[in-house]
This record gives C-alpha cells, structure tokens and sequence, in this order.
C-alpha cells in the first residue's frame, strides 16, 4: 500500500475499534488506537501470513503482548478478510471468539493467550528460537509490546536471552503512547530511556514517530534487513489518537467512548478496506526425526536410584524416539539431569539460565510451534513462573514442566530451595496433570507419558537415591495409584506419594509386627487421581492418612478429598505434612522433624488405635 492508503487503513483499524468497544460496552479502544498506524503496515506491507493456513510451516508469527488491544487485533483481522464485520461487533459477547483478551482456544491465528503483562516478548523469544535453532526457517516473529509493560522484570529476561541468541528473526514493536492505565509511565515518551536498555542486551534499536506511516514501513524494513541482532522499534504515540476528546488524555484506559458516533465521524467514517496480505514462503515443516523406537532405562528391583537421575535418563531415551522433544533448563541440569538429554541431543537443549519466566515462556513458545517442551528447574524455582504457567493453560499450551529437589528430603540446603508448595500451585492450574513418582522405573514410564498428554503436566522428583520398587516393566496410568500393602484386617489406610511411599512402607511393616495392620497406596498420581482405589480404601478401612513432603494447603491430602467430592461420605482423614518452618538437617533429620518419617507415622496410627479413632 502507498502512504494514503496506508493512512486510510490506520484509521479504519481505530473507527473499528472504536465501534467493537462501543458495541461490548468495554474494552479497551484508547489502547488500540495509539497502535493502529503500527499494525496498519506490518499487515499490509511486511507480514508473511495465510489466514487460510493458520499452520503453514512459512508464516510470520504475531504475538499481541498488550493483549487489552484486542479490538486493534479483530479490527486487523477483518481487514484481511480472517472474520467479517457482524462478527467483530460480538466483541466481549458471551460465546464469541472475541474475548475481551485473545486466546488461541477460540482463534487459529493467536499464538498465545496475552493480557497478562509482560509476556508475549518472552513467549516470543521462545517462538524465534524455534525458527533459528530447530526448523532453520526465514519466518519472523513479531511482537507488540505496551510501554507499561516495559516495567515488568519479564520483559528484560527475554530481551537478555533474544540478544544473547542474536535472534534477527525477532522484532518487538514498543508502542509508547506513555499513559497506563492509571497515569503516565515511568519514562513517558522518553524513547531513548528504553533504548538504551535494549541497547544494553545487544539489540538494534529504531527509534520513529508511531504515526508516520512512512518512517514505519522502513523501520520494519530496516528490521527484517538487520543480521546478528534481534530488532525493537520504539515508536512514540498518543493514545486514543485521532480523537480529541480521547488523544494524549488521562482517566480513559479500559473504557468505551463515550460519544462513539462523533468520534467515528471525526475519524473520517466507517471504511471497508480489504487488504491482501503478503504469502508466506512455501517450506516444509522442519520438525526432526526420531527413530521411533523408545527404549526407556530400566533398573531392576531393589538398586538405589534417584528419580532426578531416572528423569535425565528418560528425557534422552525419549529424545532417540521422538523428534519434536526439546529439553529446556534454568542451569542445574547437573542437578536436575537434563545435562543426560543435553548430551544426546545439543541441538534440541535449551540452556535459559537463572531466569525461570523466560524458560517457561520459551518452552510455551516452542510448543505453539509443535514442538515437545520438557522444562526443568528446582521445584521450588517454579514458583517464580507461576503466572507464566497460569497463561499456558490459558492458552491450551501443551508443556512438560519438572520440579526437582522437591521436599524437606533435599536435606542441608535449607527452607529456601525446599519445593514445599509446588503441589498446590500445579493441581489449581486448570486441566493440568501432576505426577510424583517414587522409584525409577516409575519416573521413567511417567516421563514417557506425559508427552502425549494436553495442557500442563508437572513431574515430582527427588534429590536423593531411593530403592527400585517396581519392575522395569510394570505399568503406571496417569490417573492410577499402586496398592503396596494390603489384607482384609486393615485398620487405616496410608495414602503417600514419592519419599514418603517408604516412610509409609517402613512404617507399616513395624504396625504388623504389632499386629496393626495398614493398607498403603503409593498415590503417584496426584491429579488426576485415582478415586474409585481410593474410595474402596475408604469403605474397606474406615480412615485415610495422607502423609506428604509438602504444605499441608493444597497437597497430596486435599488431592485424596477430591475423590470424594461429588456427594459420598467423607471419610475420617488425618493428615501428615510439612507444617514448620525447616532449617538444614539431614534428609532423615528432615522428615523427622517434619513428622513425616516412618515413626512418626507408626507413632500417629497407634494413637488413633488407641483412642478408638479407627475400627
């Protein structure tokens, strides 16, 4: 498009916006129309996309990070012809795909689920990795970034990475129209402040006036011309632009306007402008190549094996078999064992370093593109990625994440690297599977399974060796459990889960001696779990306790509770868990003093024997 029609089609994307915002009666039409100019360009004169193949190995890929601006998106999108105009006037409407923040679940051209600040320029890292280190592809990824969102720590983890990866595939696009939503932002529109940070992490930096389409159509072409470096376009805007009751103006942000009539009249009225996006190279799809053919480690019946050890070896195993698995890690894979898949497959290993956020966001990235992320770090680390695991379910993002050094079992290092919550915070993720094994060949075949599985699925391990209890070839459905001791004379079940399935063990082999005898449930899966064994154990032996190296909020016992959650009785439920706060001690230290060892579980069913709490 020339300089008039580009101007023509900025403007049409705000009177759109404008009209979608004015027909939900919210939204977010200020926001979208500082951007405007911004996207007018890229959709008419830069972007490589078929609306027709959302999953053409060769399109461009667009990641809206100020996600508020979703009336801007469904404007552009109706622009190219991808929805029509009785549809984007459904904005915000119950059963709409234009949700008041755009999502993948409802959109085929989304790559991820934004509105959450601070995210889309690391998902979008993730993304260009993909194209740059594993399908060697000339697609671009480009990014629209708010300049509020600039303040969030996120944003500087991916910059560092992008610059240290030299991704030239990626250019993020700064709208800084310098008000947020409550006031101005930190650096207004001082565009040189947020140069000279990218600047800092190894970026090309193109500093332009936002609304002169002309200096953006080269800066884009500038961009895609850069080599050795990733690209950020400040570009300076006013936000609500084109209005004067709206443009540059405070106390506006999230609203409709409110005279939307005049405004569209002052805009130059509805258009209809129809723009032929550029075609996508013709590629194939580069994903690599497994030989199809898994062959997991096996260990045999009583070796001392750490599950920390067992998921490293797994994860490569899979790696032969399977060539979309990527393995990415926040450098302790000496620790955590993804240095085993490193080894095997360097091409497909993905060191993100001490910034969690961005390796989660990565891994997000990459599974957009199909591919299969195992992320992995200490479990007490996830913590920090929350909100980016949060957004992945939002997005349907298929990812693999695995906590090691879970539990006070770590020993001497002390509360701060004890996953003491990660249970909790992995079960409240909408549709995710959590897993803990307990042995090695369990971890091995969980490990497996979790790549064909959806949404979010977390992995459990442990630090220290633990004895082998099950077979090389004994099989572990996600969703199953494992009776481990059980007769007709049970006085209680224990329920337990990872270390504590041998506390729990121990613990029970000592109450038989005195002639209490005790079922056990190695409860591997801890969502989904298995409630009809549950249930059972409930009916047969009167009382449940759940025993975890864990917070007692959100844990293994309010796991078991859910399989009685649809109107059967609840049984009587004691529950052992982690409820000081730790210092260093030995890992039997630990558990001891945590009241999780086998004593102090013996030592809980004697009591509610003696006090009549248990048939």
């Amino acid at each position: 498009m020339n300089t008039a029609e580009l101007v023509d089609l900025g403007q049409q994307l705000r009177v759109d916006s404008v009209r979608a915002a004015a027909a939900a009666g919210s939204g977010h039409p200020t926001s979208s129309m500082s951007a405007a100019d911004l996207v007018a360009v890229l959709l008419a004169n830069h972007l490589r996309y078929d609306f027709g193949r959302p999953d053409h190995p060769g399109n461009d890929r667009f990641v809206l990070s100020k996600g508020h601006a979703s009336p801007l998106l469904y404007s552009a999108y109706k622009a190219a012809g991808a929805v029509d105009d009785e549809e984007l006037l459904t904005f915000r409407k119950l059963g709409s795909r234009l949700e008041g923040h755009p999502t993948p679940q409802r959109l085929p051209w989304v790559e991820t689920a934004t509105g959450s600040l601070g995210q889309g320029l690391p998902i979008g890292v993730g993304i260009a990795l993909a194209g740059k280190r594993l399908e060697h592809a000339d697609y671009r990824v480009w990014v629209l970034c708010g300049d509020s969102e600039m303040a969030e720590g996120s944003i500087w983890e991916a910059a560092e990475h992008a610059g240290h990866e030299r991704l030239d595939n990626l250019t993020v696009i700064v709208d800084v129209n310098r008000l947020g939503q409550r006031g101005p932002t930190r650096h207004g529109h001082d565009l040189d402040a947020y140069a000279r940070r990218f600047r800092a992490f190894d970026w090309h930096t193109i500093e332009i006036d936002g609304h002169d389409v002309d200096a953006v159509d080269r800066a884009y072409g500038e961009a895609i011309s850069t080599t050795g470096q990733p690209t950020a376009i400040l570009a300076r805007t006013l936000k609500g632009r084109g209005v004067a009751a709206t443009e540059d103006l405070e106390g506006l942000h999230g609203k409709p306007l409110k005279d939307p009539d005049e405004a569209i009249e002052e805009l130059g009225g509805e258009r209809d402008l129809r723009v032929t996006v550029h075609e996508p190279p013709s590629v194939r799809s580069l994903h690599a190549a497994g030989d199809g053919n898994l062959e997991l480690p096996r260990w045999e019946k009583g070796e001392e094996v750490a599950t920390r050890d067992a998921y490293g070896q797994a994860l490569a195993a899979l790696g032969d078999a399977r060539g979309d698995v990527v393995a990415l890690d926040g450098e302790v894979g000496d620790s955590t064992r993804t240095e085993f898949f490193e080894k095997e497959h360097p091409q497909r290993y993905f060191e993100c370093y001490i910034a969690e956020q961005q390796m989660v966001a990565a891994a997000v990235g990459m599974a957009a593109r199909g591919w299969v992320p195992y992320a992995s770090t200490f479990a007490a680390f996830l913590t920090r990625a929350h909100d980016f695991v949060r957004m992945a379910s939002v997005s349907g993002s298929g990812v693999n994440l695995n906590g090691s050094h879970a539990g006070v079992a770590i020993g001497q290092d002390g509360p701060s690297q004890m996953g003491l919550e990660d249970l909790a915070m992995m079960r409240a993720i909408h549709g995710s599977t959590v897993l803990y094994p307990c042995d090695a060949n369990q971890t091995a075949r969980l490990v497996a399974a979790m790549a064909d599985l959806d949404g979010i699925r977390y992995l459990r391990t442990s630090r220290g060796e633990s004895t082998v209890l099950y077979g090389p070839d004994e099989e572990f459905p996600v969703g199953g459990s494992k009776v481990l001791r059980s007769s007709d004379r049970d006085r209680l079940t224990i329920v337990a889960a990872g270390v504590t399935v041998f506390e729990a063990l121990a613990a029970a082999d000592a109450l038989a001696r005195e002639d209490i005898p005790v079922r056990v449930i190695d409860l591997y899966s801890v969502k989904p779990v298995d409630r009809a064994t549950l249930r059972r154990a409930a009916e047969e032996t009167g009382a449940l306790l759940t025993v975890e190296d864990h917070r007692e909020e959100g844990g293994l016992g309010d796991a078991v509770l859910d399989a009685f959650l649809d109107g059967r009785p609840v049984p009587r439920l004691v529950r052992l868990a982690v409820r000081t706060m730790p210092g260093s001690a030995t890992p039997a230290e630990q558990l001891h003093a945590a009241g999780i060892d086998a004593e102090s579980i013996a030592a809980s069913v004697r009591l509610l024997v003696e006090q009549a709490m248990v048939p």
